[in-house]
């Protein structure tokens, strides 16, 4: 930080250091469920080709291995799907279900702390202009003939950087909250549609194929 820019962040007052501090949360919470979000978004439909690839094979365990490979909610999703798949339909569906809603909190989690650090940011530029609204006008009072502008305008710095500093963090960290939002939401249809597309499989043409198989092995003998 160059000594212009220290000098001028220092006129802010101790405010200027809060509002620093929840800046930079915001920035570390943003890139860590950037990062995070990213890493669990998978190509649904090719990963669910493989898995049913494997199915058709009767590799189930290396079916499991894939899911415990594969980083994100959808194999999780697939995961207990293919844990349950010998279950009812209605054991099944449960237990697709339950996983899902199992990992939807692990995608939300922090995203509610960017949300109020988006309204506590502007609250805090407010507490910070009205501190040196408050500081200008306690050195009019008591300045008598020497209040001149040189000692009045450190509280003006002191409201105008704190209120702008607010504005400033709080717009990025609304903007930040709904691209992580979207990310959730983009996720949470993969798994929608990866759970019933599971379910379909499983419940329809696998366990069919099974029983055909079955119904051909016993005819040969």
């Amino acid at each position: 930080m160059s000594v212009f820019s220290y000098n001028v962040f220092s006129k802010g007052g101790p405010v200027m250091w809060l509002l620093l501090a929840v800046g930079l949360v915001a920035l570390v919470i943003f890139i860590e469920r950037a990062l995070f979000l990213h890493r669990g978004q998978i190509r649904s439909t090719e990963f669910l080709n493989g898995i049913k690839n494997l199915l058709q094979k009767d590799r189930l365990m290396e079916a499991l291995t894939l899911c415990e490979e594969t980083p994100g909610p959808v194999a999780a999703v697939v995961k207990a799907g293919l844990r349950h798949a010998r279950d009812d339909e209605p054991g099944l569906r449960f237990a697709v279900q339950e996983a899902a809603l199992t990992e939807i909190p692990v995608l939300e989690r922090r995203i509610g702390a960017l949300a109020a650090i988006a309204q506590i940011a502007p609250l805090l530029g407010l507490l910070g202009t009205l501190l040196g609204m408050i500081r200008t006008f306690w050195l009019f009072n008591h300045g008598g003939n020497y209040a001149t502008p040189a000692v009045l305008s450190g509280g003006m710095w002191e409201a105008l950087l704190t209120a702008a500093a607010g504005l400033a963090i709080a717009i990025p960290a609304h903007l930040a909250r709904h691209f992580l939002h979207g990310r959730v939401r983009a996720l949470v249809h993969d798994m929608e549609w990866v759970g019933n597309e599971l379910l379909r499989y499983l419940l329809r043409e696998h366990r069919a194929g099974g029983g055909a198989a079955a119904e051909t092995t016993a005819g040969k003998t």
